[in-house]
């Protein structure tokens, strides 16, 4: 819309896609494509097998997704609650508090993912809260580093919420506890969406933090696809990750489609 003439719009077209594909699709389409060979031994893959997502789909691979699946629902919901809570607080207090409160939920964010992985290894490792081998640790850390995409969601949505409604609710005699839950909370509700789901996808892909903190019956997909091409197996990898990101693809599609008819009320 921003380009007028149709020799401007066909230019900027060419250069998307001249960025777009090699840099974006075309290492999605070599995984697709790698996860369908037998071999790989030119330019393009040879012989076509499905055998690697029959693979993929049952055992401990399904068992690997099943527990990406709650890990990232868990923390989406975890980081949803505390940043929303967070956001809500900070927009009540002075400049200075809402600046510490935001930098404090940066945090996790500004230092590598191991370093908060490590973090929540040595704090959780001894009573009185030992969560070490166990799934809670793993959901814990993956809270951890999303909380905060989800407190800046809604903080950029609080910012920009009409006052009139909420000033029209008090007056009318609405106490605080209403206002929050019955027009806040469902003004916010599109933005509240939005961040569930980058949370889950975030949480979905989370690897490094996942790899100090994980025990044995706790394993996400994303280890297993590390563990898989570690050990020479780059066709299964493939399909794992293939079925890792269709899966991350189909439940945000979900949650968009949720936000729309949010947003549509």
């Amino acid at each position: 819309m921003l380009v007028h003439s149709r020799k401007g719009r066909w230019a900027t077209w060419a250069v998307f896609f001249a960025l777009f594909l090699p840099l974006f699709a075309l290492p999605l389409l070599v995984v697709v494509a790698a996860s369908f060979a037998t071999s790989w031994s030119s330019a393009f893959p040879s012989g076509f097998t499905t055998g690697h997502y029959a693979a993929a789909t049952r055992g401990e691979s399904l068992q690997a997704l099943t527990t990406s699946l709650v890990t990232a629902v868990t923390a989406s919901v975890l980081a949803l609650v505390v940043g929303t809570w967070a956001a809500l607080a900070a927009h009540a207090l002075k400049k200075r508090g809402a600046r510490l409160l935001e930098a404090l939920f940066m945090l996790p964010v500004a230092v590598p993912s191991v370093v908060v992985g490590l973090a929540v290894l040595v704090a959780f490792s001894k009573p009185p809260v030992l969560l070490n081998g166990t799934r809670w640790i793993v959901i814990l850390a993956h809270a951890v580093l999303v909380t905060a995409f989800a407190h800046q969601s809604v903080s950029a949505a609080i910012v920009r919420l009409d006052p009139a409604y909420e000033q029209a609710a008090a007056s009318l005699g609405a106490r605080p506890s209403y206002v929050l839950w019955r027009v806040r909370l469902p003004l916010l509700l599109p933005s509240l969406t939005a961040a569930a789901g980058l949370c889950f996808a975030l949480s979905m892909g989370e690897l490094s933090a996942t790899m100090m903190l994980y025990p044995p019956d706790w394993t996400p997909l994303p280890v297993q696809i590390f563990a898989a091409t570690d050990r020479g197996a780059l066709f299964t990898g493939s399909a794992l990750a293939v079925v890792l990101m269709t899966t991350t693809v189909l439940v945000l599609f979900a949650v968009s489609r949720i936000r729309t008819r949010a947003a549509y009320r």
